[in-house]
């Protein structure tokens, strides 16, 4: 039987991808609206004092632009799949850019909600570039050929 040149392949891998996105998904959904409602007060303590030097905007604003950003790229995640490459380099490249934030309240030792301690603070800066691989790997295409198991001729 041949696949339609649009079809997507139902492979593990795609079902494993689909899974991992729609993990992403809910994981920035939830740290966006984080930023916004019950955790705001406690991240403005992670933006570093130089962003108000360069932007217009001061920490509660980057907390609130952050966790707007957060919650769309969430919902573009799942809702664009044609552009899902392209939002996956989108959120990876948000990750990339909060990871300052990340490294200043390690190095401040300002405590955060979920980032209590130095040992916590540390660990989350080598979560980041698994983040990045996260996002870009869950949204990448499945070819027919990667997800079809070797045959043997």
């Amino acid at each position: 039987m041949r696949r339609r040149p649009n079809s997507r392949p139902n492979g593990p891998l795609s079902v494993i991808r689909s899974i991992a996105r729609w993990l992403l998904a809910g994981l920035l959904v939830f740290a966006g609206l984080s930023h916004l409602f019950w955790a705001r007060r406690g991240y403005r303590i992670v933006v570093p004092d130089w962003v108000e030097q360069v932007t217009p905007l001061d920490k509660d604003a980057v907390v609130v632009a952050s966790g707007a950003a957060e919650v769309l790229l969430g919902a573009a995640v799942v809702g664009l799949p044609r552009e899902r490459r392209r939002v996956g380099a989108l959120v990876a490249a948000f990750f990339v850019a909060v990871f300052p934030g990340n490294v200043h309240q390690w190095r401040t030792g300002r405590p955060a909600p979920l980032m209590r301690s130095d040992r916590a603070r540390f660990i989350r800066l080598f979560l980041q570039p698994v983040l990045v691989a996260w996002a870009l790997w869950s949204t990448a295409p499945v070819t027919p050929d990667a997800a079809a198991p070797a045959r043997r001729r």
